[in-house]
């Protein structure tokens, strides 16, 4: 094994693994758009007037969040379809998406839950008097007032799974982290591939939390105009 720098081996590497780029990039959108849905629906469960039910939904949530998402991608790529009557085989990247969604879904519901509850009472009571649907008083008073607080929250958890995406390298999907393991292996030289894979995550990951502590100030500039103006 070669431990020596090589910018030859570099160059070469560098197409080779931005092979894997567009897997990685699109798994990430995918993942976090499905853990965006999948988190209201923590959300409005957990919101069951039923205590039994709404104990079982808690403890679902906590046992995914507890257990490392790389033991959910292994359970689900390789131990569900050998489970008799209900086990499907799942592609690699399917598997990624639901470990991965699923997982960061239950954190992202709690920070709906954070929001929604900090919805004055007073607009409820308003929805209320309004006669509006149960859609209506979500679509038009409490989701428009609860989501954009979370904003920052959510942007740090995109970037959060961003990172976390090579975890489906190990099983075969073949993003920029499976793409330097593989050169790695056929010619035996895995530290310029490696940091072709950390180059290419500072450059995408470190904009994005720039943008989004950017964010987080605007938002909080305009909560604390609002509560002047109160």
């Amino acid at each position: 094994m070669n431990n020596n720098w090589s910018w030859e081996t570099f160059m070469d590497a560098l197409p080779f693994v931005l092979q894997g780029l567009w897997i990685t990039v699109s798994l990430t959108i995918t993942c976090y758009l499905f853990a965006l849905l999948l988190g209201f629906v923590w959300t409005f469960l957990r919101k069951v007037p039923n205590k039994f039910f709404n104990w079982v939904v808690t403890w679902v949530m906590e046992f995914i969040r507890s257990t490392p998402p790389l033991v959910q991608l292994f359970f689900l790529f390789y131990a569900w379809p050998m489970i008799p009557g209900i086990g499907v085989t799942l592609s690699p990247f399917t598997s990624a998406v639901l470990g991965l969604g699923i997982h960061f879904s239950t954190y992202i519901g709690e920070i709906y839950r954070s929001g929604i509850e900090s919805i004055d009472k007073g607009q409820w009571e308003a929805s209320k008097a309004l006669n509006f649907s149960t859609i209506d008083k979500w679509r038009k008073i409490i989701l428009p007032q609860a989501i954009p607080p979370t904003i920052p929250m959510l942007g740090n958890y995109f970037i959060i799974m961003f990172k976390e995406v090579p975890l489906a390298s190990t099983i075969t999907v073949a993003g920029i982290m499976l793409m330097a393991n593989s050169y790695g292996a056929q010619n035996w030289s895995y530290l310029e591939p490696l940091t072709i894979v950390g180059i290419i995550f500072l450059v995408l990951s470190y904009p994005s939390a720039v943008l989004i502590k950017k964010l987080e100030v605007k938002m909080n500039a305009r909560f604390d105009k609002n509560a002047a103006i109160k």
